[in-house]
């Protein structure tokens, strides 16, 4: 039985369970595990906020290159991407916002990508230099302490002088002690045929009792020492300190030399029993941090599938989309409280968190490129509406203007927003127009208004006229006096709108009872009224009252010639009836009455034609 057990090599039949899981102790005893140095290095790069920040500690790094964790490299090399691709995103938000489009944007060069990748190859040139080197010192070894064991083979095999044997042993297992680094794959089998001899020699040369004794002795008052060491470390608060002090303490107990043959097993047991536990407080801490981190995987899973599920066809609004730009912000801040995941899924459900994120945002940026579109669009539209108003805001045509203005403002109402830049200038410049114009109409139709009241009191005192005429007075006087108060209502110009209907039915009403009591034809009547209807009709200004006399005289002269046909035709006809009998002669009669309501109807078109035409002058 060895004394010095080598806790690389696999445990014997029948060891207790638990046993079986404590972690096995390379020869390189300052090696950091996988998780600690992942923890420690990521941890740190984390906590860097700027390219600059990565760089100097890449600069750190370079000046010793050879010590530096593969996993720390890795995990600069993330965070600088990230920062990066960060400043490219935003400058090429900048540019679309300036007008420039997507398809068009060309980062611009960065200088500190440039020194990244200069220190970053550095490094990576510096270690594998230091590596290759570092492989052929650990074969070299491998050959010298070949070499010692087969020295000791010689001592072992043809034993000479005991004293002289005593000294080599002991030089040679010195030279040992002294050599570190092997390859891995050769450290145990190397350590078993190293300590086959080594018990060998103290087992079957006759060494001298005395100096075998006092060896025994020293080496077991170290290796107590040593267990007790190892005792002490299982109260140690710090169980990854713990471990990495047992490892220098294997070191100490394989580079001690045996004990005495009845107390190998008892001290190598002690020192193992020690070790169990320290290794299993170890196993432990990291047993829990593998929980913690794989509920770390599941609470960032959860946030994946949450930005992944975003239903982006109901984000079809500016409030909608910020409402959730809002929530993806709060799961990003969640996301940085929480902590590492496993390292296998680390950098995976990293890039998957990042990708739900970066397709939102470019779903987002193209969703406000198609408003800003949109936007721009409904600009036009109203700049043109602005240009309409614009061009008729001097008008004086009220009422058409009016109705134009109300239909371009219903129209305007229509049209979608415009950027928040263009919104308030382009509403003013359209309602400053409508403004100015409807300001105008105001002034111009509130002094028109005090011009119609005015003539309401004129016209209402015509209609008191006529109430009050005298029935005493000729039927000469009395008419002439009618036709006076009627070319004098002609003279005056518009009432008030609501009025008039009103006032011209009171006005006529008493025209036609003076007239009927006067004997006054009807034929005179209607031509009376005619003349009053055209006074109107000229006062409306030249533009539509001479449209209106226009169309009304081509009207007349229309019917005049329609009548003067008829009243051929009848005439034709009757040069061919004859009164012999009672029907014929009734025939005639209704034809001749006929005829003459014609011409009487013809000379009144005409006396029309000629009110036209003196109103025109």
């Amino acid at each position: 039985m060895m004394d010095t057990q080598d806790t690389n090599l696999p445990l014997e039949e029948g060891k207790l369970e638990e046993e079986k899981n404590v972690p096995e102790v390379s020869e390189v005893v300052t090696e950091e595990t996988p998780e600690e140095t992942t923890e420690v290095n990521m941890s740190a790069a984390a906590n860097l906020q700027s390219k600059l920040e990565v760089i100097e500690r890449l600069k750190e790094l370079s000046a010793n290159a050879e010590s530096t964790h593969k996993q720390e490299l890795d995990s600069l090399k993330q965070t600088f991407y990230k920062l990066h691709k960060i400043e490219q995103e935003s400058a090429k938000k900048k540019f679309i916002e300036e007008g420039g489009t997507e398809e068009s944007f060309v980062p611009a060069a960065d200088n500190d990508e440039a020194e990244f990748k200069s220190i970053m190859t550095a490094i990576k040139e510096k270690r594998s230099t230091f590596n290759a080197e570092l492989e052929k010192q650990k074969e070299e070894n491998l050959q010298t302490k070949l070499g010692i064991i087969e020295k000791l083979k010689e001592l072992v095999n043809y034993p000479e002088d005991v004293n002289k044997a005593y000294n080599d042993f002991k030089k040679l297992q010195q030279e040992w002690n002294e050599i570190k680094l092997v390859p891995q794959a050769k450290v145990n089998e190397l350590w078993k045929n190293y300590q086959v001899y080594v018990e060998k020699f103290y087992d079957i040369i006759k060494i001298n009792n005395e100096f075998r004794d006092y060896d025994f002795k020293k080496n077991l008052e170290i290796k107590t020492k040593l267990c007790e060491a190892a005792e002490r470390l299982a109260n140690e608060a710090d169980v990854v300190s713990a471990f990495h002090q047992l490892q220098k303490l294997h070191q100490e107990f394989r580079d001690t030399g045996p004990v005495a043959k009845e107390l190998r097993d008892e001290i190598w047991a002690r020192f193992k029993n020690a070790s169990t536990e320290v290794n299993r407080r170890h196993q432990q801490h990291f047993e829990a941090l593998k929980e913690v981190e794989q509920r770390n995987l599941d609470e960032k899973t959860v946030i994946c599938e949450i930005v992944e599920a975003t239903e982006y066809n109901e984000l079809n609004s500016f409030n909608a989309w910020e409402k959730k730009t809002q929530e993806i912000i709060a799961l990003q801040n969640k996301w940085k409280t929480i902590g590492f995941a496993p390292q296998k899924m680390n950098v995976k459900i990293f890039e998957r968190f990042r990708a739900a994120c970066d397709d939102f945002f470019k779903k987002k940026g193209e969703f406000f490129k198609k408003i800003k579109e949109e936007m721009n669009e409904n600009l036009e539209k109203k700049k043109a509406l602005c240009e309409k108003v614009e061009a008729l805001k001097d008008s004086t045509d009220w009422k058409e203007t009016s109705d134009i203005l109300t239909k371009l403002q219903k129209e305007w109402k229509t049209i979608g927003p415009v950027s928040k830049k263009y919104s308030d200038p382009i509403w003013k410049r359209f309602i400053e127009a409508c403004d100015y114009f409807f300001e105008q109409k105001n002034k111009a139709t509130s002094s028109l208004h005090s011009i119609e009241v005015e003539n309401l009191q004129k016209k209402k005192a015509l209609i008191e006229k006529l109430t009050t005429i005298d029935e005493s007075l000729e039927a000469s006087e009395a008419s002439n006096l009618v036709r006076e108060t009627i070319k004098e209502w002609n003279a005056i110009g518009h009432v008030p709108f609501k009025e008039k209907d009103k006032l011209y039915k009171q006005f006529h009403d008493l025209v036609d009872k003076q007239f009927d009591r006067l004997n006054v034809s009807a034929t005179n009547r209607k031509l009376n009224n005619f003349k009053t209807n055209i006074s109107n009709v000229a006062g409306q200004g030249e533009k539509g009252g001479a449209q209106t006399l226009y169309r009304e005289r081509e009207k007349l002269v229309r019917a005049y010639e329609s009548m003067k046909n008829e009243i051929k035709t009848y005439e034709n006809n009757l040069g061919f009836l004859t009164s012999s009998s009672k029907k014929g002669n009734s025939l005639v009669t209704e034809l001749n009455r006929k005829v003459e309501k014609l011409k009487s109807d013809l000379e009144l078109t005409l006396e029309k034609i000629k009110v036209i035409d003196q109103s025109t002058k």
